[in-house]
């Protein structure tokens, strides 16, 4: 069995345990995501090897790390991006798909540099700039959501 399958298959146990310690370690957890959108107006997804489906990149604000700079450091792990100037945050939303104390801050980035395509490893296994309209079918619930609120003018959500 390769690595990723077993890491998949112990992810619906693991991510507990995780937001088990993390109820004693913080208060509350914060995450930041990004739309990026390519000059052609194309949105930047990843696809973990933990879970399924295609997601916006980004991860978890650690300790004494601003949100900004949490947003960086993931876009640079996951697609190899650097922001070129201050993103515009779409909303902060509360992920209680995660936990109770979970939110994300989302962020929209237009100006960004990418040198090379990320290179896959155990983490981010697949990635790609897509069309909004034409997301792979395994595109996240969340991620669809929040699309549809930046490109189509939906109505924004409180929930992640």
């Amino acid at each position: 069995m390769s690595f990723k399958i077993l890491r998949r298959a112990w992810e619906p146990v693991i991510r507990p345990l995780m937001h088990f310690y993390w109820r004693f370690a913080r208060g509350m957890t914060l995450g930041a995501r990004a739309v990026v959108i390519d000059g052609q107006g194309r949105v930047f997804l990843i696809k973990h090897s933990y879970v399924d489906g295609w997601h916006l990149p980004g991860g978890g604000v650690e300790t004494g790390e601003s949100v900004l700079s949490a947003l960086a450091r993931e876009l640079r792990e996951e697609g190899n991006i650097e922001i070129t100037a201050t993103p515009k945050l779409h909303d902060v939303f509360f992920n209680a798909s995660a936990s109770k104390r979970d939110h994300v801050a989302l962020y929209i980035v237009r100006e960004f540099r990418q040198d090379g395509p990320p290179q896959p490893d155990h983490e981010i296994i697949a990635h790609g700039f897509f069309p909004p309209g034409e997301l792979p079918e395994d595109t996240s619930r969340a991620t669809r959501v929040r699309l549809a609120e930046i490109f189509a003018g939906k109505p924004l959500s409180e929930e992640w």
